[in-house]
């Protein structure tokens, strides 16, 4: 089968669509980007045109939101509840207070490793904050001392939907690719959907093959970093300290039935450092661990470093 891709940057990461028909690339590229764009202008906290950011002093007393947003934050409640809070989409004061108050490309990103942040930084712990938001049908209730972040979840529901609609519109398979958030849709070439996973060049790698209908999430503590304080912090927070979490693994990818579902699991598990593996053993899905040594740890069905299918 002959596929066709294309690739663009988009939010400081890289975007590509890969079709199964050619011929249909320009307008999977189109949808793939229309889609991109209506999660953005919902729920974006750097954009103050954003449905979310437009409405933010109004939400303490209930407003109605549009259809996208309340998926996004369906699902970033849904992804609390799963993790335990691990996973919490009130953490934008946090990411505030910690410097990322703008676009990443535009943070004092570091050319080279330094000290991570500890205890020595002042942020605001706000574990078990999402447990404050209400969601009844659209209507959205969100205290004042809360601001919303959905730029892990945003991401990944961008790109399954993305993928569901390339699929559904044109009648291709399709896989959708936006930073470490991977999608599939649709019937996948006879090979299956090949990935290569590896976080920086002279990591570990190793390639899957992913069967149709089935998505990849890989979360890294290695980027999105940047200097704050004279240290340096990066983007996944711990909710229970407030504070960056440590890098107990440098990349979780976890393969899972959407992309969604993918990123939460691998976002817990930074989150939940050395408590990780075991809880990767009773949800039983395909994951791969890299440690801040390097060593590479495969949990469920996830292959060795080489070429095969995690199913």
């Amino acid at each position: 089968m002959v596929t066709a891709a294309r690739r663009w940057e988009l939010w400081s990461t890289e975007a590509g669509v890969i079709v199964t028909e050619p011929s249909m690339l320009d307008q999977a590229v189109s949808l793939s980007k229309a889609v991109c764009h209506d999660v953005e202008m919902a729920c974006s906290r750097f954009r103050d045109d954003s449905e979310v950011m437009i409405l933010r002093s109004q939400l303490a007393g209930g407003r109605e939101i549009s259809d996208v947003l309340a998926a996004i934050v369906r699902s970033a409640l849904a992804a609390a509840e799963m993790t335990d809070g691990d996973v919490d989409p009130t953490l934008g004061s946090v990411l505030l207070g910690l410097g990322y108050d703008r676009d990443f490309a535009l943070l004092d990103v570091p050319h080279s490793p330094g000290p991570e942040a500890q205890g020595s930084i002042g942020v605001t712990t706000v574990a078990e904050a999402w447990t404050r938001i209400g969601l009844a049908g659209n209507t959205l209730k969100v205290p004042k001392s809360l601001l919303l972040d959905f730029g892990a979840i945003g991401k990944a529901l961008a790109a399954d939907w993305a993928a569901h609609r390339i699929s559904s519109t044109l009648g291709c398979g399709s896989m959708v690719s936006l930073g470490g958030d991977i999608a599939t849709a649709g019937k996948a070439p006879p090979e299956g959907w090949v990935v290569l996973v590896q976080d920086l060049p002279g990591d570990p790698s190793g390639c899957v093959r992913l069967s149709s209908g089935y998505a990849l999430a890989t979360s890294s503590t290695q980027k999105r970093r940047w200097n704050h304080s004279g240290r340096q912090v990066q983007h996944i927070i711990d909710p229970h300290t407030g504070l960056p979490a440590e890098a107990v693994w440098r990349t979780v990818t976890v393969a899972a039935k959407s992309c969604v579902e993918a990123n939460t699991i691998s976002t817990a598990c930074v989150v939940r450092g050395r408590r990780a593996p075991s809880w990767l053993r009773e949800l039983g899905v395909p994951a791969r661990l890299v440690d801040s040594a390097g060593r590479v740890s495969a949990f469920g069905s996830w292959p060795p470093d080489e070429m095969t299918s995690p199913s």
